[in-house]
């Protein structure tokens, strides 16, 4: 069987590197191959852009060399898909050299899109690129007091930034004594603070004892940076003194240019991970590619690559599948400088936050370092 895995991020590596350990004697007698196309010769650890916003972490701290990652008997390419030809079972990379597979698995990520809305790549700062984050981190150490919003779009990745953001720039601005010159308004698209009605709620009594101001039901529509304004689709208008953003993200433009799904996000059956419609069965689709209303978020990939990695394994082996992905996530949420809580659910079981704590938040920090093992497939 030929395995074409196109993306090297964590959905993408760590279904290669499970599946290279579960059929190593068929990889090696010829039975089985594993070819991996991906844009980058390096491997970035994203959530880490937090910290490097806040000078906690340096950006050479989150990257590894992809190749360094990889189990024996991977192929690798650093040569991106640019035609996906699904009716023939094959691909086409940037350098016009074509990979035939038998089975397809997409994990090509998503992508902030802030000039999507007017103003908001101007004038709002965030931290999902190295540049984004060092930038984030110059902004707020001349900030000198004000009204910080944080704003949100959706979708977006990782679903406790916005939280995150909230919590620990409180702490930045708290230790730099600015916290009687400073005010903190957070912003939300829909009637909670959260997506996860339960995290919601959670966010909801911290805010206010924190003196954190809300306002729901606010979509992003404008961004005003002359008048220091951003307004909403439902009429709502919020000064600022300093605009922290959560951008909308999509799919990756080569999902968009190939017609694979709206957004860039590819219908995807929620249990199986199979691509829906045509040719699905012969394609997988995992982490933030996928169209499953559901956490965009590393375990989500992790767990999802976990669970696709043995079905391939056990189809190769015994020519079925033997496990359907339950929607099993589990999210940290730093809820501070130094105390955290998590959120771990399944499409059945919602979940529970709770009182954040500093075993979590170490917990959390060790999480940073053990990432790659957890990029092996080894955690």
């Amino acid at each position: 069987m030929r395995i074409v895995v196109v993306g090297g991020g964590m959905g993408g590596t760590i279904f290669a590197n499970n599946l290279a350990r579960r059929i190593g004697s068929e990889l090696r007698s010829g039975k089985a191959k594993i070819t991996m196309l991906t844009a980058s010769d390096k491997h970035i650890y994203q959530p880490g852009w937090l910290y490097v916003a806040l000078g906690r972490m340096m950006p050479d701290e989150l990257e590894r060399e992809q190749a360094s990652l990889l189990e024996p008997g991977i192929d690798l390419h650093v040569d991106p898909v640019e035609t996906f030809k699904l009716d023939e079972k094959r691909v086409i990379t940037k350098s016009g050299k074509t990979h035939e597979y038998d089975l397809l698995v997409i994990a090509t990520g998503s992508r902030p899109v802030p000039e999507e809305i007017p103003g908001l790549k101007e004038t709002a700062i965030h931290c999902y690129s190295p540049e984004d984050a060092l930038r984030f981190y110059d902004t707020i150490n001349q900030f000198k007091g004000g009204r910080i919003l944080v704003t949100v779009g959706l979708p977006h990745k990782c679903p406790m930034i916005p939280l995150e953001v909230t919590f620990t720039l409180y702490d930045f601005m708290k230790d730099r004594g600015l916290l009687d010159k400073t005010e903190f308004y957070y912003t939300y698209p829909i009637g909670r603070l959260h997506s996860l009605e339960n995290v919601g709620k959670w966010a909801a009594v911290e805010f206010e004892r924190l003196g954190v101001k809300t306002e729901t039901f606010f979509n992003l529509k404008e961004v005003d940076r002359d008048k220091g304004v951003v307004r909403s689709e439902e009429g709502s208008e919020v000064k600022f003194d300093l605009l922290v953003a959560v951008p909308p993200h999509r799919g990756q433009e080569v999902i968009e240019r190939n017609g694979l799904g709206a957004n860039g996000w590819i219908p995807t059956d929620r249990h199986t991970l199979h691509m829906e419609g045509p040719h699905g069965e012969n394609v997988l689709v995992l982490g933030d590619t996928t169209n499953i209303p559901i956490s965009k978020a590393g375990s989500t990939a992790h767990f999802e690559a976990e669970v696709a990695a043995e079905n391939v394994a056990a189809l190769i082996k015994i020519g079925r599948p033997v496990r359907t992905y339950d929607g099993k996530v589990f999210c940290f949420i730093e809820a501070g400088k130094d105390r955290a809580t998590y959120a771990m659910f399944t499409y059945q079981k919602p979940p529970e936050p709770k009182m954040p704590n500093g075993a979590v938040h170490a917990f959390k920090m060790a999480y940073n370092k053990l990432y790659w093992a957890s990029a092996r497939g080894l955690l």
